[in-house]
């Protein structure tokens, strides 16, 4: 009688069924903790507190259900972010962040009371991983100098919005009481309410009484304090005298006076940010150029320093994270979608997507419009009868595609091997076949 002793292999589905599993129900004062075996039994759970002495305490926990350096036990969790995941991820474990609707449409199948409990979740999200831990990635492994990337390059966007929604803020009050403010520093051609020209000038003379009553050399020190305009400075100080001087509709005079307090406190606020802004433009700047990514990033045509910091921050420098470049496509939104059923057939754009990646994708593709090969290719969109957002959509496929393979291959962008026509390259095959 033959006898094959079959020993089975790393990942089997033997394996996987003697495998322990950990979900955790985060909350911000205390977390839940579950862990099961792969025949979905229950094997502990347990409330951490949310600090050292908890983690302490889930490690051990960890430990005690066979958790080692060369097997670590896989983690699922409702969220990416904060200490608890940062401190997980340190221990070199794999760690699945589930998204909320997907782990509630998990409860459900559960339980069809609907009933609910953090614990009962801590068990949810261990299941998930226990019977479809192949559907859902886990974290990016990013080194280091990628997560401070990370960190800096979205602070800096978001410093960006917040200040623009100051300075719409500003805009608005200005515009119910000193009409002379917006025609001389809004709008196109102008130096924009965040200048420092319109700040120092506007600090000084918070109201229209106050902004008639500004002297020649007042005017002249006040823009040798903010920016030297381009115009000089004599023209720019004429110019301002003369809006500053027209005849607009006013507000009482106690009314107007109060209206310029809280027009004063808003300039403070978009003093504030825009210097928030230059400071965490400068640290992005430093944190990305000493990154190895930088070179071959900035290689690209669209991108500079920073807009090219913001697309590393989304893609992350895991040359595993994605297992294609048409995956890499997709999260960044610019792969087309395909909805097929029956007879219908729809190649829609995605929405789905990492939008901050898509915001910085649309930027990059419009500014790599300046040079000729990505010219080229998007006016030979526009001349098929792509609009103008698909066609730029397309472009910024293309080029995270070249990016993708770059990164790979550690390469700077080539725009001759990025852009060949299709008759060149399949000229190119034919005179030099790939080796065999």
């Amino acid at each position: 009688m033959l006898r094959l002793d079959v020993k089975p292999h790393v990942g089997t589905e033997v394996e996987t069924l003697s495998a322990i599993f950990c979900g955790i129900d985060w909350a911000e004062g205390h977390h839940d903790i579950a862990l099961v075996d792969g025949d979905g039994a229950q094997l502990a759970k347990r409330r951490i507190s949310d600090d050292s002495a908890g983690f302490h305490a889930l490690m051990e926990l960890l430990t005690r259900h066979g958790d080692s350096a060369e097997d670590p036990i896989p983690v699922a969790i409702e969220t990416p972010r904060g200490l608890l995941v940062a401190c997980l991820r340190a221990t070199g474990r794999k760690i699945y962040a589930i998204n909320p609707l997907a782990a509630a449409r998990y409860r459900d199948r559960a339980s069809v009371s609907r009933a609910k409990s953090d614990a009962a979740d801590a068990r949810v999200l261990a299941n998930i991983l226990r019977t479809d831990r192949h559907a859902h990635r886990p974290l990016p492994d990013d080194s280091e100098a990628g997560q401070a990337v990370a960190v800096l390059a979205r602070a800096h966007q978001d410093a960006i919005w917040d200040r623009q929604q100051t300075i719409n803020r500003l805009r608005s009050h200005l515009r119910e009481y000193y009409p002379a403010a917006l025609t001389a520093f809004h709008g196109p051609g102008k130096p924009g309410l965040d200048s420092p020209r319109a700040r120092v000038i506007l600090t000084a003379a918070p109201t229209p009484a106050d902004a008639a009553k500004l002297t020649r050399s007042q005017l002249r020190a006040l823009l040798k304090r903010g920016e030297r305009p381009r115009r000089g400075i004599e023209a720019e100080v004429e110019r301002l005298r003369e809006i500053f001087g027209a005849d607009y509709l006013r507000q009482l005079p106690q009314v107007e006076q109060a209206l310029g307090h809280q027009a004063t406190a808003l300039i403070r606020q978009v003093d504030a940010a825009c210097t928030s802004v230059a400071q965490l433009a400068a640290a992005t700047e430093e944190a990305f150029l000493a990154h190895p990514d930088a070179d071959i990033i900035t290689s690209f045509p669209g991108l500079s320093v920073l807009s090219g910091a913001r697309v590393l921050a989304e893609i992350g420098d895991d040359r595993e994270r994605f297992a294609d470049a048409r995956s890499m496509k997709a999260y960044a939104g610019a792969a087309p979608i395909t909805r097929a059923s029956g007879r219908s057939h729809v190649v829609v754009a995605r929405t789905v997507k990492n939008q901050r990646l898509a915001s910085a994708g649309h930027m990059w593709a419009f500014a790599a419009l300046r040079t000729q090969a990505p010219r080229a290719h998007y006016d030979r969109r526009r001349a098929g009868g792509e609009r103008h957002t698909a066609a730029l959509r397309n472009l910024f496929n293309k080029l995270l595609g070249c990016l993708y393979h770059c990164l790979q291959r550690r390469t700077l962008f080539d725009p001759d091997r990025a852009f060949t026509p299709p008759m060149d390259l399949a000229a190119e095959h034919l005179l030099d076949p790939p080796a065999t």
